[in-house]
């Protein structure tokens, strides 16, 4: 039985990307599905700075940083053998991410998530859980966080299939009535 056909893989290229990128291939592989990676530059974040700041230098470090993350997927989907396409998108992660998956009738959202508790979730906020919260696309979490020797180097080898290569993984379809609570 085939589940999805299209796999969005939202990607910040953060240590234990690799192994959120590798999860969505294996997936997209037994489900013969295309792999669609994302990487949302968030160009509001750096609004404050000086004008003096030269933004052209700025938007080249963020894109060659969208870049590095992204192949990261492509090595993942070549690896798994399935079709790839890479997006780099701009805004508020959370929306992009939503948005791209409504839009593009994607089947299923894989992301990483840090497992943030306490005063770090409360002051850093969590992309995943905006997600959760706001997409009608199902959403499968990855834990990345803890000692995964896949982030360091995405040509080591796995074993084991999809649903074992991660710690923690929910799959959720979020209430599309709860973005109403204020997020973003």
């Amino acid at each position: 039985m085939v589940l999805y056909d299209r796999i969005i893989v939202p990607i910040d290229g953060s240590a234990g990307s690799s192994r959120v990128a590798i999860h969505a291939a294996k997936l997209a592989n037994v489900h013969g599905a295309e792999l669609h990676g994302v990487y949302v530059v968030n160009a509001g974040s750096f609004a404050g700075l000086p004008m003096e700041s030269s933004w052209e230098g700025l938007d080249d470090l963020l894109r060659s940083d969208a870049k590095a993350a992204l192949e990261l997927v492509e090595r993942a989907a070549e690896r798994e053998g399935v079709p790839v396409e890479t997006h780099i998108l701009e805004g508020s992660p959370s929306r992009e991410i939503v948005e791209f998956a409504e839009r593009g009738e994607c089947d299923l959202i894989v992301m990483g998530t840090h497992g943030r508790g306490g005063i770090d979730r409360l002051l850093l906020g969590s992309v995943a859980e905006k997600v959760v919260r706001a997409s009608s696309v199902p959403v499968l979490t990855v834990r990345i966080e803890g000692g995964d020797e896949e982030s360091a180097d995405l040509g080591a080898e796995t074993t084991g299939d999809a649903a074992a290569e991660s710690h923690v993984e929910t799959e959720t379809t979020a209430d599309p009535t709860a973005a109403a609570d204020g997020e973003e």
